[in-house]
Parts: structure tokens; sequence; C-alpha cells
């Protein structure tokens, strides 16, 4: 479990995937920092990393990555922390379009493809 201070490569995330779970690398991305903690059996425990180190809940959001799929099905925006009906998103979808698009900005700086 680590917040990435350098970009990653698909690569590493390969051998990290191996590691976990074959196919999938969670992650959690603070999108107001721009930072990305990766290599967790959960998304809260990467969550509790990064509130730690000082970011903010509201700008937590969960997300898996598949490093052997090529395209935009390479980022899944999909995890249990993302479950917010006091902030209106019902869903552990990210309902909001700009934070979406914040959080594949955010994965695009971190994540060498």
């Amino acid at each position: 479990m680590k917040i990435l201070t350098i970009p990653i490569s698909v690569d590493e995330l390969k051998i990290m995937s191996a590691n976990m779970f074959g196919d999938m690398v969670k992650a959690v991305v603070d999108t107001e920092r721009e930072l990305v903690a990766v290599d967790a059996d959960l998304h809260s425990d990467l969550e509790a990393l990064l509130l730690a180190d000082g970011s903010r809940r509201k700008n937590l959001w969960g997300v898996n990555f598949y490093p052997d799929v090529e395209g935009d099905d390479f980022v899944e925006i999909d995890s249990m922390i993302n479950l917010r009906p006091s902030e209106g998103n019902m869903s552990r979808w990210v309902k909001d379009g700009s934070v979406r698009r914040k959080i594949i900005s955010v994965v695009a700086k971190w994540v060498e493809r």
C-alpha cells in the first residue's frame, strides 16, 4: 500500500495485480491534491492512508485499474467509498461528470500507459 511519488508503469501495475486480484489493482484518487494511492485489499485502506497524509474525504474516490486492458476500460470508477448519499452520490459510480473527468486526469498524470 503506497501513495505514488513517481509515475507508475502499466508493467508495475501488472505485477501488483498478479500479487493481489489477478487482473485488477485497487486505487484511490485525491482529486484536490492530485494524488493516487495503490495496492491494497480494500479501497477503504487506501482512503485511510490518504486521510492520514492530509487528504479530505470529499476529494477521495475509489477506482480499479485493469493493467491488461487498453483504452477507457483501463480505469473503472467503482467503489463502496464512492457511495455518499449525504453528498448526492447514491452509487458506487461517480455521478458528477466533472469529478469523473478530474479522476481520469489525475490517473493520467500518475500512470504511464
